[in-house]
């Protein structure tokens, strides 16, 4: 089983590369399946129904969300319509629409992805590590893969859900923070580890983010209207290739690079 993660994939350069890059990575890497970040896909800001049609029909079988859950008003009938595609953080409110974790059948296998949302340095959300905890209990038998997308800020909560999961998940990926790190790995009791996978958009750009607007909040403490930066993007992921769900046989970064003619 071969399982490509894509990190937040921002607004419409973060879309652009993936459409150069991911056709590439399917047939180098023998993929069986694709989930991706797509909170930042809209704009930069959530995930709307254009980006959502346009990266499946790229390729991507499963979309994870974050904090800007509801940045974008398409999400509202995005989850309310029970699209299975998307998978939203499990540790929201009681009563929200959408689910925390979602089965995909892969072949012969089953593949259950879960997302988290941290808080640290976070908005107030449910206790991440009761809740999951709770749910893998359930969920035993249930699936062949774990993938967990824990999308938080700080690293010690990230490494903390790491060795809270290992040997219980197959994959315990972080996002949020759009910073690939550089630390994956396999965990002792076998679960596969990176604590940010990073960010698929503009590579000269601060998050994302033109770096003159950026710079200017820090100078004058005053909100700026924020826009993709131009020029050179990049592609962040991480493969995770298992022999069998007990086993995973590599973990590998991406970090691609496309530079502006």
């Amino acid at each position: 089983m071969n399982i490509l993660f894509i990190g937040d994939i921002f607004s419409a350069p973060g879309r652009l590369m993936v459409s150069e890059t991911l056709p590439k990575l399917y047939d180098k890497y023998d993929l069986n399946f694709v989930i991706a970040n797509g909170e930042n896909c809209a704009g930069g800001f959530g995930l709307n129904k254009k980006s959502l049609e346009e990266l499946s029909q790229l390729g991507v079988d499963c979309f994870t969300l974050g904090n800007h859950t509801w940045s974008n008003g398409d999400i509202v009938g995005i989850l309310e319509g029970g699209d299975k595609r998307v998978v939203r953080p499990l540790n929201l409110a009681p009563g929200t629409p959408g689910a925390g974790y979602r089965f995909y059948s892969v072949g012969q296998q089953t593949v259950c992805v879960i997302n988290l949302l941290g808080r640290t340095y976070m908005e107030p959300a449910e206790n991440p590590f009761v809740m999951v905890n709770c749910l893998i209990k359930e969920l035993e038998g249930q699936a062949d893969y774990i993938i967990v997308d824990f999308h938080a800020e700080a690293t010690s909560e990230k490494m903390a859900m790491g060795y809270f999961l290992d040997g219980r998940a197959g994959a315990v990926l972080g996002t949020h923070t759009h910073v690939q790190t550089n630390d994956a790995r396999v965990l002792p009791r076998g679960t596969a580890y990176m604590t940010d996978v990073g960010m698929t958009g503009p590579r000269e750009s601060i998050l994302g983010v033109e770096k003159d607007i950026i710079i200017k909040r820090f100078l004058t403490g005053r909100p700026e209207r924020f826009e993709p930066a131009r020029g050179d993007l990049q592609f962040n992921g991480v493969i995770i290739s298992f022999d069998n769900p007990l086993r995973v046989r590599y973990i590998e970064p991406l970090n691609l690079v496309k530079l502006s003619l």
